[in-house]
């Protein structure tokens, strides 16, 4: 049986949250806003103007800062205390999570608003759960995906580059990992086995495409807060194309070694998609693919910005131990690099992570004179 899950709407563009009213009207009455402090003081006010306007109420409570179930059951206490029956999650990746999650454990419809693009995780039936010390603790699954998506690209535009960036370090991996999840018939590892349709497969090498297409110029564009044609491509790539991607056919070695690494703590500063990036380059060694595979993505990588190698991760200096650990942690039952089209072991993922290593460093030193910036 082939199936899509997506959100039920999807909206993009400039000043787009001006009219969330309209879109809440149909979901709620009353709104428990969840954010962070910065995302809160961007967004609050106009979220809560258009509400009102649409005659619905609204009350905010901030977000602390990590997805954990302590903080999930926290925000889930103060929406029932509030009597909300719809919640708006706004911010970056840990808050969306965390407001979705809180939407899961009371049954109730949610309205995802990211400040970034730099996660696909805005239109997925998926939380990511951290412990208390910031490293991944497990997926949750949740009953169906966000009813609404919006995205006002004058907001994503203004926060730091480096988001969209990581953004599209975790776009990157969607295409090869759909690829390997369809090889290996072990397809949509969040959808319930399901085979996902012609369309998703196609998302995911659209995805691919936009980003060698606009990705540098989307870059260049957010340095100077701009929204240009490229923008919109880039954040519809990072969200939505990624998203469906993800979502219907699946994650594989990319995401389970990013997982692997989360237990490192020097990692724990670094955001999601960069960490993403350089696991796709250990995906794409694991599974053999041809250099001139491998090479394009790195090319990619440096061309906005994106790590290749360790140093690039501020891992310059780890040891086999560390990397040890990483790769058991990627390799544990659960984990998805278990959709791949063969058997996975920690020796094969370490191996594929120094030799990423060993390429990054390579095509450094014959790309770079000494002194350049990457």
């Amino acid at each position: 049986m082939r199936v899509l899950f997506s959100a039920g709407r999807y909206i993009q563009g400039p000043a787009a949250l001006n009219r969330i009213g309209t879109h809440a009207l149909a979901l709620g009455s009353k709104a428990l806003l969840i954010g962070g402090n910065t995302a809160l003081s961007l967004g609050a006010g106009c979220i809560e103007e258009s509400l009102t306007q649409e005659g619905l109420s609204c009350c905010a409570e901030p977000f602390r800062g990590i997805s954990t179930w302590k903080e999930i059951h926290r925000l889930a206490a103060v929406a029932q205390d509030q009597g909300a029956d719809l919640i708006i999650a706004l911010g970056g990746g840990a808050a969306l999570d965390a407001g979705k999650a809180v939407a899961h454990e009371l049954n109730l419809p949610v309205i995802v608003v990211p400040t970034t693009a730099a996660t696909d995780g805005p239109c997925s039936a998926l939380t990511v759960i951290y412990n208390d010390e910031g490293s991944f603790e497990q997926y949750l699954s949740l009953r169906r995906n966000p009813e609404c998506v919006l995205v006002d690209t004058e907001i994503i535009a203004k926060a730091p580059v480096k988001f969209l960036v990581a953004g599209m370090g975790d776009a990157l991996a969607c295409y090869w990992e759909s690829a390997t999840c369809a090889r290996s018939g072990r397809t949509s590892g969040f959808s319930g086995g399901q085979t996902p349709t012609l369309a998703v497969l196609t998302l995911a090498r659209l995805c691919y495409d936009t980003l060698l297409e606009s990705g540098r110029s989307a870059k260049l564009a957010v340095e100077q807060k701009l929204v240009t044609p490229a923008v919109e491509a880039i954040v519809e790539a990072n969200t939505l194309l990624s998203g469906l991607s993800s979502e219907n056919a699946g994650h594989a070695g990319a995401h389970a070694i990013h997982n692997g690494f989360t237990v490192l703590p020097q990692t724990q500063r670094l955001l999601h998609g960069e960490k993403v990036a350089f696991a796709l380059l250990a995906q794409l060694v694991l599974e053999g693919q041809p250099r001139q595979h491998i090479r394009q993505v790195q090319d990619f990588c440096v061309g906005v910005g994106l790590p290749i190698c360790l140093e690039d991760l501020h891992l310059g200096n780890v040891g086999p131990e560390e990397i040890r650990m990483v790769a058991q942690a990627a390799v544990e039952p659960g984990e998805t690099i278990h959709f791949s089209w063969f058997t996975v072991t920690a020796d094969m993922v370490e191996a594929a992570i120094w030799t990423a290593d060993a390429l990054g460093r390579d095509y450094r030193r014959q790309n770079f004179a000494p002194g350049d910036n990457w």
